[in-house]
């Protein structure tokens, strides 16, 4: 979410996102991604699509270099707008959420920093929506369907009238993770 946030918050939509090696080869091999291949390019938007919805890693990688110059330079960011948000118990150490012992953050923390997120209209429009389609690519031929796993959006299993949107996750270490945003009244 954070990830998502800074990149709207420090780029327009219709920007071009180009991949490079690391943020391909830079992931965990078995991590969640769409099959992006190096030199490929997306708009800023469809890079959101791929993390908000598909939990694409390597999109994550390529958007921090795309906005911070580097990833380091990017992960820096990440950290001081989630101190400007009022965290105190939250240090990233990459910009897609993999384990690492100095990436680390509480119920409370992520508390704010989805409040944040979700006053932030892209990022609201974009994880309440259910399915979309990256189209083709100057790489790939091919579209690449998105479906949000968050079961609680309209139309999929367990959908709640007043969600706005949210994130969900695995890893082995954190096992299942959620956040949402819901309005009533």
């Amino acid at each position: 979410l954070l990830t998502s946030l800074i990149a709207c918050e420090n780029s327009t939509m219709d920007e071009i996102v180009t991949f490079s090696n690391d943020a391909i080869f830079g992931i965990e091999r078995n991590s969640s991604h769409i099959g992006i291949d190096v030199g490929e390019q997306l708009t800023m938007e469809q890079c959101l699509y791929g993390i908000l919805l598909g939990s694409a890693n390597e999109v994550a990688y390529a958007v921090a270099e795309h906005v911070g110059g580097d990833l380091a330079s990017f992960v820096q960011m990440m950290n001081d707008r989630a101190a400007a948000i009022g965290c105190t118990e939250t240090h990233f150490s990459n910009a897609n959420g993999l384990p690492d012992e100095n990436h680390y953050t509480t119920a409370y923390d992520l508390a704010l920093i989805a409040r944040e997120c979700y006053k932030n209209e892209i990022i609201a429009k974009i994880s309440g929506t259910t399915r979309y389609t990256i189209p083709h690519t100057n790489i790939q031929a091919e579209e690449r369907p998105l479906t949000n796993h968050h079961l609680l959006l309209p139309g999929l299993k367990y959908e709640y009238e007043y969600i706005v949107g949210g994130k969900t996750g695995y890893t082995d270490e954190a096992r299942q993770t959620l956040v949402s945003c819901a309005e009533k009244d």
